[in-house]
């Protein structure tokens, strides 16, 4: 039986990944990271037999080899969301999923594995996706010669600056004093968040009146004569003279915005104490800002893994699923390391498709075209028994491994839906509507993207698939919602593999996944390698291990020829 490598896969979602290396027939999965119980339950009836854990910053990676012996290989795709800071309307500065990239890191570093594999956003390389510099960081930074710039991290716009502000956002105490509960934050958030159009901001004030109503007594009775007590007073009674009549709905966001910007600032210094982040100097000047250490993401993960104490190879592209045999376009970065003693240089796989050669959504989902999807999960339980089918594509024939077809859900369409659905043509997305269409819907019809309301064409991949049902996209023939297996197919999932949880989750853990044809590429190039390694070294204990045995031999030959002289 040949050998199978033992992995670790944290972050699996779904378990697209696990499931590429899996079909390979090269690697076993032990464990499975994965904190969102419907991944959870998916990965787990997809995955019999592999251990799935949830929180991994609980992870005890001694334990697990305790239980598994030593683990050759980690996978996963850690979330990397990037500087909150290129946002302002954010709340939150500092994304707690960039701390996940560290937890990955940790895996490695405790598991000392041959080798690894991350796959992330094609994004990732970015200068957007940076650390900032905390308690503790400085001496591997330090040691490992990552570089680092200022950045600063804007707190407050000039428009809202007041006296002593910098003097707040210096200081714990202060801000705990003046921040107000998140639940508070939120509901006057809601409506500044809607502002941009009138008729959704009057909804928002109609749907939280209640709530808004609980808190005019509390903050139009604030004490102090502080600037932020008389802002937080002027918002709320804003709010009340409107429900009152005597205040118009386009006049209420200048009254509220500087208590909204004050409360955010305060959150994010908030933040930086919570997060242990060195600043160097807070600086007042066209705005309030904090002026902190920074380095890329990419650069730590590089330097410290490529460091003499670790010493792994490293290698990184963006690859684009269409290369791989996926119907979509899908663009991800993916970082391979191996350790220096098994191999000095590593690459990632070619993809075998080119361009003029790419697996369309009809190749994925053409067979699929007259089989009427359902409404429900009740009505999904049982699944669709598949009639045969006849001049399948190459990839239909590959995917369509089960006689029942789950997860052909879609949700019912609205009229409002409909109506663009039937005015949409293969190729066309929400801005191709005539403008007739386009009102009662997005706050900023503008600013939508362009995968909104996208009808795919049948002769061309998609585009990255993510939650097609928040983005609406649109069968090539029929004038409905792509199903979840639809969608699964453009991932290249097979039929047999069934994903669990609300129809949301479902769509929302096809589209997170990574297309396992891509994966099992990557999976077949790491194993090529590994083994190559493996036999070498087979050879070469062997080898010594007949000498040994030759040299026994004579000296046993020796010991009893002897005494017969």
């Amino acid at each position: 039986m040949d050998y199978r490598y033992k992995v670790v896969d944290l972050f699996s979602g779904a378990g697209g990944l696990s499931l590429g290396f899996l079909q390979t027939k090269k690697y076993d999965i032990k464990v499975a990271f994965e904190n969102s119980p419907y991944m959870q339950e998916t990965y787990k009836k997809n995955h019999t037999g592999v251990e799935v854990q949830g929180d991994v910053c609980a992870a005890d990676y001694a334990d697990i080899v305790r239980r598994y012996g030593k683990i050759d290989v980690v996978i996963g795709g850690p979330p990397c969301q990037g500087f909150s800071n290129a946002n302002r309307q954010k709340n939150h500065a500092i994304s707690q999923n960039n701390k996940l990239v560290k937890q990955y890191l940790r895996a490695i570093l405790e598991l000392q594995p041959k080798a690894f594999v991350m796959e992330n956003v094609s994004m990732l390389k970015s200068e957007v996706h940076r650390f900032y510099m905390e308690k503790g960081d400085e001496e591997i930074v330090k040691r490992c010669n990552i570089p680092v710039k200022d950045t600063f991290l804007h707190l407050l716009d000039g428009a809202f600056l007041f006296d002593g502000a910098i003097d707040i956002v210096k200081d714990e105490n202060l801000i705990n004093q003046y921040l107000w509960p998140e639940a508070d934050y939120f509901e006057l958030n809601v409506i500044y968040k809607s502002a941009k159009n009138i008729s959704k901001m009057i909804n928002a004030l109609d749907h939280h009146k209640k709530k808004l109503e609980s808190l005019i007594e509390t903050y139009t009775n604030l004490k102090g004569d502080d600037h932020i007590a008389e802002e937080a007073r002027k918002a709320f009674s804003a709010i009340k003279a409107y429900y009152d009549g005597t205040l118009p709905a386009d006049e209420i966001k200048s009254k509220i915005e500087p208590s909204v910007m004050i409360q955010r600032m305060l959150s994010k210094a908030q933040e930086i104490f919570q997060n242990n982040i060195i600043v160097d100097e807070y600086v007042q000047g066209s705005d309030l800002a904090a002026k902190i250490r920074s380095f890329a993401v990419y650069d730590y993960l590089k330097d410290i893994l490529t460091a003499p104490e670790n010493n792994y190879v490293i290698y990184s592209d963006v690859l684009c699923a269409a290369d791989y045999g996926a119907p979509q376009k899908r663009m991800r970065f993916v970082v391979i390391g191996i350790k220096r003693d098994i191999s000095e240089k590593i690459a990632l796989p070619k993809g075998s498709y080119d361009a003029d050669e790419y697996r369309t959504v009809k190749d994925a989902i053409g067979d699929l075209e007259d089989i009427k999807p359902v409404y429900t999960l009740a009505e999904d339980k049982q699944g669709i028994v598949l009639p045969k089918a006849e001049n399948l594509s190459e990839l239909a024939s590959t995917l369509r491994d089960s006689p029942v077809l789950h997860n052909h859900i879609v949700t019912k369409t609205t009229d409002t839906a409909l109506e663009r659905f039937r005015a949409l043509k293969p190729g066309q997305n929400f801005h191709c509507l005539d403008d007739s269409l386009k009102t009662n819907t997005y706050t900023d019809a503008k600013r939508t993207q362009n995968t909104i309301y996208q009808r795919l064409k049948y002769d061309e991949p998609s585009g990255t698939v993510v939650n097609v049902r928040k983005s609406m996209w649109i069968h090539p023939e029929h004038d409905r919602a792509i199903s979840i297996r639809e969608a699964a197919r453009l991932q290249t999932f097979p039929d047999s593999f069934v994903f669990y949880g609300s129809k949301d989750k479902q769509y929302q853990q096809v589209g997170n996944a990574v297309p396992p044809i891509m994966a099992k590429a990557i999976a077949k190039k790491l194993a090529k390698i590994l083994s190559k390694k493996r036999n070498a070294d087979a050879k070469k204990n062997c080898t010594k291990g007949n000498g040994r045995q030759s040299h026994k031999r004579n000296s046993q030959h020796k010991h009893v020829a002897y005494p017969q002289h």
